[in-house]
């Protein structure tokens, strides 16, 4: 399942958490890198210990928490504290890899995290470099995702996925790992489409009986496939 988000960050909160990476202190993504991964991956990140990257997190959590269609599309049970990289230059590309099934997570004596879904919330707008395609693929094909600053894609952390090489300016992204309450990506379709399609009939008709009953059954669903 893939899908995207518009407007996670609100104009304000943008432009903060750009001010804040542009006057941060950068290092070689490879630091969260898998060893399979490290050997593609060419690009820059922010360490924890940056100055900045405390509000950065908090900011974005922040943002997360109030958008229905990120609970809705991941069914969050943890969320690992969000991290920043940029491409650009010579550490412009990131080939294709999976992400890690286990990420521990960098804040002490909170342990692993699963990572069942992924995510890239985009800070810098399409027109403001050149390539930077996130790439993923899916058993529906390839997809090339690359969306205004602000706006955010959750994909199944199973999924091989690449950043094409920046040409052209400068490209940076807050990027996440999930742990859904709901682990099979199957299922998590299923709820995420039974949603949307009870938000349209609420809209449509009202709390009517069949809506009522549609709503049982999809928190029955839940109940069954869900662990917290």
């Amino acid at each position: 399942m893939l899908i995207t988000i518009d407007d996670v960050l609100t104009t304000q909160e943008l432009a903060t958490a750009r001010d804040l990476l542009a006057r941060s202190q950068w290092q070689s993504g490879a630091i969260t890198a898998g060893p399979q991964a490290a050997q593609a991956k060419n690009n820059q990140q922010l360490p924890e210990s940056a100055e900045h990257l405390t509000a950065l997190r908090q900011l974005v959590l922040g943002a997360l928490n109030r958008s229905p269609l990120f609970f809705a599309a991941a069914l969050p049970l943890k969320v690992l504290p969000p991290f920043f990289n940029r491409y650009g230059g010579d550490a412009n590309t990131y080939g294709f890899h999976t992400d890690c099934a286990m990420r521990l997570s960098p804040q002490r004596g909170e342990g692993y995290v699963r990572a069942d879904v992924s995510a890239t919330l985009f800070l810098s707008e399409p027109e403001e470099y050149d390539g930077g395609d996130l790439t993923i693929e899916d058993t529906f094909g390839t997809h090339g995702v690359k969306l205004k600053a602000g706006s955010l894609v959750l994909y199944p952390s199973s999924s091989i996925h690449a950043v094409t090489p920046v040409t052209r300016g400068q490209r940076q992204a807050c990027f996440m790992f999930i742990q859904s309450m709901v682990r099979d990506a199957g299922q998590r379709r299923l709820l995420y489409d039974m949603d949307m399609a009870l938000l349209q009939l609420r809209q449509e008709v009202g709390e009517s009986d069949p809506v009522v009953r549609l709503t049982g059954t999809y928190h029955n669903l839940l109940r069954r496939w869900a662990d917290s």
